[in-house]
């Protein structure tokens, strides 16, 4: 009887695995919230964690240093990736990750996920799929395992299709093609790995010429050295790229912004020639915190933090 109790809830919980795949390789609304237990917040319909609109756009002025020494307190270490190809290298990219996966090709599991795709009704070939998923705000991440020659599975049609739903750029461990188109899209600030003029093989249809096979959406994958989950929040700049899990995006954005203003004050004090630069290099005294606090106050309109913010710290400095 135990015996035939334990192979029922085997073939249960295999039941269970195999219809939450109903589509090959995309990660269920309840797979993606019982792989990110740690956010607390609102999510896409998809179950991505949604960090707000603010969080964004106050992560445009946080450094890679900045956010890295919060990732790695908060315990998480592979998550920075450069040794990239910059479109529009001055801007910042910031946004939630929706993640795809590619693998060398094999048409026995292409022939399983275009078939599929038939039934789902989804329209074109697999390189759009993941475009068509993509919401305000996102970074299409997508690991195409550093295939350049005959790898571009992203041009000017598909890059500005990814534009007109995201508005944001890609981070794309792959080649892509028609750069020069690309680079027209004014805020299609992106990281890849190559220009080639090659384009894609992806399908049944190329035959032999079958290079890769899309095998995930929404699902963790690896870019370089970092692993990423689809909701982290994207920080591309100065050549690099953090992906930040969504519950330590809003710690990292305070600890920017803290840093930012001691560093005007203490920048300013040193200038004005009222601490010497031992004082403020080292940790400061109770008076040069007193002394923080009230040109926080006295300057709260002026500085490059939102009021809101600065308020929010001088609440916490009080505690």
């Amino acid at each position: 009887m135990l015996r035939s109790k334990a192979h029922l809830a085997a073939a249960l919980a295999a039941l269970c695995a195999a219809s939450a795949f109903a589509q090959p390789g995309i990660l269920t609304r309840e797979l993606l919230v019982q792989y990110t237990p740690d956010w607390k917040g609102e999510r896409f319909a998809d179950g991505r964690p949604k960090v707000p609109d603010g969080i964004l756009q106050r992560m445009k002025s946080v450094t890679l240093e900045e956010a890295w020494a919060q990732l790695r307190t908060a315990g998480f270490n592979h998550e920075y990736e450069d040794g990239w190809l910059s479109i529009h290298p001055e801007k910042v990219l910031v946004g939630r990750a929706l993640t795809a996966q590619w693998l060398p090709g094999r048409p026995d599991i292409q022939k399983v996920i275009e078939e599929q795709g038939k039934k789902d009704g989804r329209i074109g070939g697999e390189n759009a799929w993941p475009v068509d998923m993509l919401q305000p705000g996102d970074v299409y991440v997508c690991d195409h395992f550093g295939l350049k020659q005959d790898g571009p599975s992203i041009g000017d049609n598909v890059g500005n299709a990814i534009y007109a739903r995201s508005h944001n750029g890609i981070v794309y461990d792959g080649a892509v093609r028609d750069i020069n188109g690309l680079k027209e899209l004014e805020d299609f600030t992106s990281f890849v790995r190559y220009y080639d003029p090659s384009h894609h093989f992806g399908s049944l249809a190329s035959g032999a010429r079958l290079n890769s096979t899309m095998i995930g959406i929404n699902t963790p994958i690896r870019i370089g050295k970092a692993t990423v989950m689809p909701g982290d929040v994207v920080l591309g700049r100065d050549g690099g790229v953090l992906f930040i899990p969504p519950q330590v995006a809003e710690q990292v954005v305070q600890y920017s912004e803290i840093t930012h203003l001691r560093d005007l004050f203490g920048h300013q004090r040193l200038r004005e020639g009222k601490y010497t630069a031992g004082q403020i290099d080292a940790a400061w005294s109770a008076p040069i915190e007193a002394d923080f606090s009230v040109w926080l106050r006295e300057n709260i309109d002026k500085l490059p933090v939102g009021k809101e913010q600065v308020e929010e710290i001088l609440k916490r400095r009080q505690k």
